[in-house]
């Protein structure tokens, strides 16, 4: 099928029937030829994604959607935000998608685990992982979404599909998630640089607070450095990092880690 390109606000489209990593096609040319703001790569077959931690993301053909979008993040005078700004991105991304998500699965709980896994009723429905470009001139953000994927081909029971949600997916149906998902990717990254990157000012943090299943959840959180924190998600602070408590009420900010939400 081909994207309703009427349907996006995307700069450029490129979609390709297959890719073995739309981030790393991406990621390779957006410098070479001077791909803009709002560059979108799509396929419908991603033959070796990959996913946070370098683990691995497949589908069967036409089972998912795989898009990756580019960011040449500015303010209005052109000038870029320092580095420490931009991670409040992927978490912007997980509050689109979630966004997306639940205009087709009104009354569920939909939602984005920290930072970037959506959820619907507890179950992965899209994933996300931001890179930026080696020149430093950008970031590419990476979104796999389950549509058409049936019960046999969940990679794990903690998944779900739009199709295994229940609802009859079509190409209209994947345009409608996918435009919706681009739309507010870029309203609110809009909103973001407007406020010169202040996530409170802007109500980007305020949004992802609402949409953010990990707060108020018992987690674990696996760290870089091999150690696991356990605790109390609290909150989402002003760098967009979680906030974990312990038993005693200490708190501590995350910048990176591997959630898992304890039942």
């Amino acid at each position: 099928m081909t994207f309703d390109r009427s349907r996006s606000v995307a700069a450029a489209l490129y979609e390709v029937a297959s890719s073995s990593s739309t981030n790393t096609e991406l990621c390779a040319r957006a410098d070479r030829e001077g791909m803009r703001d709002m560059t979108v790569m799509l396929t419908r077959y991603q033959s070796a994604g990959r996913g946070r931690l370098g683990r691995s993301w497949t589908a069967a053909p036409g089972a998912a959607i795989a898009a990756s979008v580019l960011l040449r993040p500015r303010f209005a005078d052109g000038s870029a935000p320092v580095a420490d700004r931009l991670g409040w991105l992927p978490v912007i991304a997980g509050t689109a998608m979630a966004a997306a998500v639940r205009q087709v699965l009104p009354g569920r709980q939909v939602g984005f685990k920290w930072p970037n896994d959506v959820l619907v009723d507890g179950r992965k429905i899209s994933g996300i992982l931001a890179e930026l470009l080696p020149s430093g001139t950008g970031v590419v953000v990476g979104s796999g979404i389950n549509t058409r994927m049936t019960p046999e081909e969940l990679p794990v029971p903690t998944a779900t599909s739009l199709a295994v949600e229940g609802l009859p997916v079509d190409d209209a149906l994947e345009d409608a998630v996918l435009a919706a998902y681009l739309e507010g990717l870029r309203a609110r990254v809009a909103a973001y640089l407007g406020a010169g990157a202040d996530a409170e000012a802007s109500g980007v943090r305020a949004d992802a607070r609402a949409g953010c299943l990990t707060l108020g959840r018992s987690v674990n959180v696996d760290l870089p450095d091999g150690t696991v924190l356990c605790g109390t998600a609290v909150d989402l602070d002003p760098d967009g990092r979680l906030v974990v408590a312990d038993e005693h009420g200490a708190t501590r900010s995350v910048a990176a880690g591997d959630v898992t939400h304890v039942r």
